[in-house]
């Protein structure tokens, strides 16, 4: 009998997981042995946070992340294939497998017969189109976007004509210590009237979310999104 695949969500930020995890959370991460993680120092500090009673230097932690291959991702699930030990995978916020190296695991548990069990948890995509008020049922995630200029602004512009045409809600995310330069360029190519949301830090003490047309960002003061984890929509 072949083992189970578990998805955990982390926390966004950072002492919140009383809040935001349910305890079903807490509960399965301290019934496994073996975890697979994008990040084992991050993952060991959580695991101890939310079920302190494990053992860390006992437990079986695999990393993959962004640069594993096909090979290693296949090898990681092998226990489950071949010896029916249940996994956790655990992302470095937030939910595993969503713009996360976890969907190569979920994709290659699928292929082997490995039942995949997702864990509700916060997820700041979800988050940030459930607070923006643009269209829910109709919404699309682009990752990151170019980090070149000119490529950057044509991919900003084709999510605009998309969100307008559509009225599909276009979501994408930063890397953290870029998040300025985007937001700076976001409001030199959009159109004064789009609607454009910034939601950052989402749970967090000092969540920020706000949604306006361009024209009334350009009149105020530009939150300071350095380093922040931020997630940006342009809606209708």
């Amino acid at each position: 009998m072949k083992g189970t695949l578990y998805l955990i969500p982390t926390v966004l930020a950072d002492d919140t997981a009383a809040q935001v995890l349910p305890p079903q959370i807490a509960e399965r991460v301290a019934d496994l042995g073996y975890f697979l993680v994008e990040n084992a120092r991050t993952a060991r500090r959580f695991i101890k946070q939310v079920a302190p009673a494990q053992v860390i230097e006992e437990l079986r932690i695999s990393v993959i992340d962004k640069d594993s291959t096909d090979t290693q991702v296949r090898a990681a699930l092998e226990p489950l294939v071949k010896q029916g030990i249940s996994a956790g995978v655990i992302s470095e916020a937030g939910c595993p497998g969503i713009a996360d190296p976890g969907a190569a695991l979920a994709r290659e548990a699928h292929r082997s017969g490995v039942r995949v069990v997702p864990l509700v948890g916060p997820s700041s995509l979800l988050l940030a189109l459930m607070g923006s008020g643009f269209n829910g049922q109709s919404f699309a995630f682009h990752g990151y976007l170019p980090i070149e200029r000119p490529k950057r602004s044509a991919a900003i512009k084709q999510l605009e004509r998309q969100a307008l045409a559509q009225h599909q809600t276009q979501l994408f995310i930063e890397t953290p210590y870029r998040n300025m330069q985007l937001l700076e360029d976001l409001l030199a190519q959009l159109q004064p009237s789009t609607r454009l949301c910034v939601a950052a830090n989402l749970t967090a003490p000092n969540e920020y979310l706000r949604t306006d047309t361009v024209a009334n960002w350009k009149k105020a003061a530009l939150p300071d999104l350095h380093k922040q984890p931020a997630v940006f929509l342009i809606g209708t």
